[in-house]
């Protein structure tokens, strides 16, 4: 029986979001209750992965599963917010924020702005004026994979002209095959190719922070 019945579409996430209160209250689900934002941090990490993995290679329908098995994790980061005695918020602070964001990040939609010739560039000025940052780089996760922390690092330099490097045109499979290359000398000669990723952007971010810092 559905818990709460409405046409609109989204009606069902307050379902979702009712679940998860009966699993997080008194006399639901001991392991539920137990958990904490660190706890569930693993099983975020996982269903971010999973969705991946189901876009590349899954079915329709396995998609959309892991697609809810990704927004359980969120509501349910939510819920455990909820009861913070400090500084708590819930699943439609959450909501109400995001919706805020993407309204202020393209007021080309909707305040009546003309669409910017470099969205980009708009978007980032944008972020600029909501955290203020001491750098560009102010902001990229440390906890992501090398690759793509690398991937971000570049891609923040070149949108502002702090990125020396060349940058040659090359097809997806070039640059798998590249990649898989790189990988496999660094395998031979028994070196962790994402920690010597991590070491070499982090000497890229050094030196892009110094020449932040003289202009």
């Amino acid at each position: 029986m559905p818990i709460v019945s409405d046409p609109r579409p989204g009606h069902k996430l307050l379902d979702l979001v009712a679940v998860m209160d009966r699993l997080r209250s008194p006399g639901g689900c001991p392991w539920d209750a137990q958990q904490t934002h660190t706890s569930l941090l693993r099983y975020l990490v996982e269903e971010s992965y999973e969705v991946v993995d189901a876009v590349e290679n899954g079915t329709r329908a396995e998609l959309r599963d892991e697609l809810g098995d990704l927004l359980l994790q969120v509501v349910f980061h939510a819920r455990v917010a909820q009861e913070d005695s400090a500084e708590p918020f819930d699943v439609d602070d959450v909501a109400a924020a995001i919706v805020a964001k993407l309204e202020r990040r393209h007021p080309h939609v909707f305040a009546g702005e003309a669409v910017a010739e470099d969205l980009q560039a708009g978007w980032d000025a944008i972020k600029a004026t909501e955290k203020p940052r001491e750098s560009v780089l102010d902001g990229i996760p440390l906890q992501l994979p090398a690759l793509a922390r690398a991937d971000k690092v570049l891609g923040r330099l070149q949108r502002n002209g702090l990125d020396e490097g060349t940058q040659a045109q090359a097809t997806a499979e070039e640059i798998g095959e590249e990649l898989l290359r790189v990988v496999r000398k660094a395998h031979a000669a028994g070196v962790d190719p994402e920690a010597a990723l991590r070491t070499t952007t982090r000497r890229l971010e050094s030196a892009a922070r110094q020449r932040e810092s003289r202009v």
